[in-house]
């Protein structure tokens, strides 16, 4: 039977994956292997002899497993899918791809931290990637987006300088992918262009609850054009159907410790069926538009507020499986903003521009020139140029004729014209002089960030305050002082929170930025708030009324909520009236962060270590500001906790238990329990 999820590229991948469970060894050469766990010697305690040319074979090919890491988004993790238009964009552009609503494409995503080398943890404080590659019939669109819609510089020379700066200082070779440290906010505070960003990355943005309800902006500008040559400017968006949700920083900080945490919740979600669905999404700004709005279209630290420019939802992403062998396919993917097709232009953002060059010399030098011809870089379309030869090269070309133009092969292959499908370069007028400067309107630095600012709730104000303070607490005093100055032309109310907490002073001579304007759009506050896939674990004791419990737990399972039955230790936890549950985790291997809420059942027999666990469990989901769920006397088992009752502590008082913990459960957190936890940790 077919696999449903079939597609092209999974048909083109196909003969490239290798079996070798139930099949004899051999070589790379092919050689049958009688030994694979000695070295041949001369005699039993004898030198290993050079003749060897298995074992040579094997040391060797290890020697080389590895190869160079990326230098920025080392650490990634990618999974397949596909996209699916809502209706056709014929209107603005002719990409084959999204024009027939009944059209899949397939399609790769790759998700990765900026800072951090391939080995760092995956909750830290950072930048995340969300590149999408789109098999299209008419070649490989690259979408290379991130979690925040605006970047730390506007113009390509200055990303060295950046990732030089927050990446281990070279003399002690620290942190590892962290920014609480002199040269990264050194660099910060010496580049004014960075205020806007330095907000985002100092939100709880900075540490997404999940790949899959983490948001992707593509940054920068960039046009699309339709059949009759008409452009529109646009940016692309991509927004999780689950909603955009955040770790809060102490959460961030412990699970430090699984250095797997997001790749190991996308892979377990994918592989139970969970699929992680988003909507790929655009704003859209007319070209004689270009100069109408109190911003630079073309500046990448910019936003397009959405209550201005509208969001216009395009079509769906679905991921729906993971990769055979994370080697093969997620590193050795390649991604490139260059990687276009017909009706997709670029604009002139001088971040894209230098990132054009960048991301091909990176990925040569990184895979070689023929990386374009591995199975997970290819198109699903026919192919063929006269590029030749180089390093581990794939194809065996045919034909004794690689230039253009020639007559022994018919001038083929040919070029099309625009008219026919030919991709031909949009022809926006160019003028001006040779010049090294900086546009005027790219100078504004600090409109954007007090928009950002007063668009955030207090609790996220609390939130970016907290974070500040943790971050350049971390750096020297020159250092601490020379970004509270910067603060202070945003907010001096934020200048001040930060200055008291570091021990500087808030510059007098210096005026915050008038911007009233907010943008609703841009706190968590104000995301989609839904129950589906969240994690609840179920405190469960031998003996525990069985038909009670059974029927709440299948209302939760209804609402799609994950259940997770955790014990004393794993195998079968039994309740009355034969009902059983699996336990899926224990007291020991179980930890509350990775919980979105939790179940208390009070019946059965309460052991002192379930009474110690449930309690250490309920107290970090209490200060996580998370649901926590009392049913059958469980309240006795937490008395001694003495919590606040609020709306998040829901208890079996009346038959609806269910449907409001459900209700719980979707909200998420509880912002105005009391916590003791310093604002940083919020």
């Amino acid at each position: 039977m077919k696999d449903s999820r079939s597609n092209k590229k999974r048909e083109q991948l196909e003969p490239f994956i290798h079996e070798s469970e139930g099949k004899k060894m051999t070589s790379n050469e092919g050689i049958t292997i009688s030994d694979d766990e000695n070295t041949l010697t001369a005699g039993e305690r004898g030198p290993t002899l050079i003749e060897d040319f298995l074992s040579r074979e094997k040391l060797a090919h290890f020697d080389r497993e590895r190869i160079p890491e990326r230098v920025v988004h080392a650490r990634g993790y990618g999974a397949h899918g596909e996209f699916q238009p809502y209706e056709s964009l014929a209107d603005l552009t002719m990409a084959d791809f999204l024009q027939d609503p009944n059209k899949k494409t397939p399609l790769f995503v790759r998700f990765s931290q900026v800072v951090g080398s391939k080995g760092c943890n995956e909750t830290n404080r950072d930048v995340r990637g969300f590149s999408i590659k789109f098999y299209t019939d008419e070649g490989n669109f690259d979408l290379i987006a991130i979690n925040m819609p605006v970047f730390f510089i506007q113009d390509a020379i200055k990303f060295p300088d950046l990732i030089h700066a927050v990446k281990p200082e070279p003399d002690n070779e620290y942190p590892q992918g962290q920014t609480d440290h002199n040269t990264f906010w050194d660099f910060m505070a010496n580049n004014k262009e960075t205020a806007h960003m330095s907000l985002w990355i100092a939100s709880n943005r900075a540490f997404p609850k999940s790949f899959r309800t983490m948001e992707g902006y593509g940054v920068h500008t960039f046009r699309l054009v339709n059949k009759e040559g008409k452009s529109h400017f646009i940016k692309f968006h991509i927004k999780p159907l689950l909603g955009v949700h955040s770790l809060i920083w102490d959460e961030a900080q412990r699970l430090g410790s699984d250095a797997d945490f997001h790749r190991r919740d996308l892979w377990e979600n994918i592989d139970i069926g969970n699929y992680p669905e988003y909507e790929l999404a655009i704003q859209v700004i007319k070209e004689e538009d270009e100069f109408a709005y109190d911003f630079d279209l073309l500046d990448p630290t910019k936003l397009w507020p959405e209550e201005d420019i509208p969001l216009r939802r395009i079509g769906r992403i679905i991921l729906n499986r993971n990769v055979e062998n994370v080697f093969a396919e997620t590193e050795q993917s390649a991604f490139h903003p260059g990687n276009i097709v017909r009706g997709i232009d670029f604009s002139n953002d001088p971040l894209l521009q230098g990132r054009l060059f960048s991301y091909t010399d990176a990925q040569q030098a990184r895979l070689g020139p023929n990386h374009q011809q591995l199975p997970i870089n290819r198109p699903v379309c026919p192919f063929a140029n006269n590029q030749r030869d180089g390093a581990s090269r794939l194809v065996i070309d045919r034909g004794k004729v690689a230039y253009h133009r020639n007559g022994l092969a018919n001038n083929t292959p040919y070029t099309v014209p625009g008219t026919q499908g030919g991709f031909v370069t949009y022809p926006s007028t160019v003028e001006g002089h040779k010049v090294r400067s900086t546009a005027s309107s790219f100078k504004d630095h600090y409109s954007q960030a007090r928009m950002f600012w007063n668009s955030m709730t207090e609790v996220e104000k609390r939130q970016i305050i907290g974070a500040y303070c943790f971050e350049l607490g971390k750096c020297g005093p020159f250092v601490r002082q020379e970004w509270v100055d910067v603060l202070a032309h945003i907010s001096t109310e934020l200048a001040k929170s930060v200055s008291k907490e570091l021990g500087t002073t808030v510059p007098a001579d210096v005026e915050e930025s008038p911007v009233t304007k907010s943008s609703p759009a841009l706190s968590l506050q104000n995301t989609i708030f839904v129950p589906d896939t969240l994690r609840v674990a179920v405190f469960l004791a031998q003996g525990f009324d069985g038909p009670g419990v059974s029927k709440v737990l299948e209302t939760l399972a209804a609402a799609k909520l994950r259940v997770v039955i955790v014990h004393d230790t794993l195998g079968t936890v039994s309740g009355t009236e034969g009902i059983a549950y699996e336990v899926h985790d224990s007291f020991l291997t179980g930890s509350p962060l990775v919980y979105d809420g939790i179940l208390i059942v009070g019946s059965g027999n309460i052991t002192p270590y379930f009474t110690y666990t449930a309690q250490k469990f309920t107290t970090d989901i209490y200060n996580h500001f998370k649901p926590i769920g009392i049913i059958q006397k469980g309240d006795a088992v937490l008395e001694p906790l003495g919590l606040s009752a609020d709306e998040g502590i829901v208890t079996d008082s009346d038959s609806e238990f269910a449907s409001r913990f459900i209700k719980a459960m979707a909200k998420q957190r509880f912002w105005n329990r009391p916590s003791f936890l310093y604002p940083a940790m919020v």
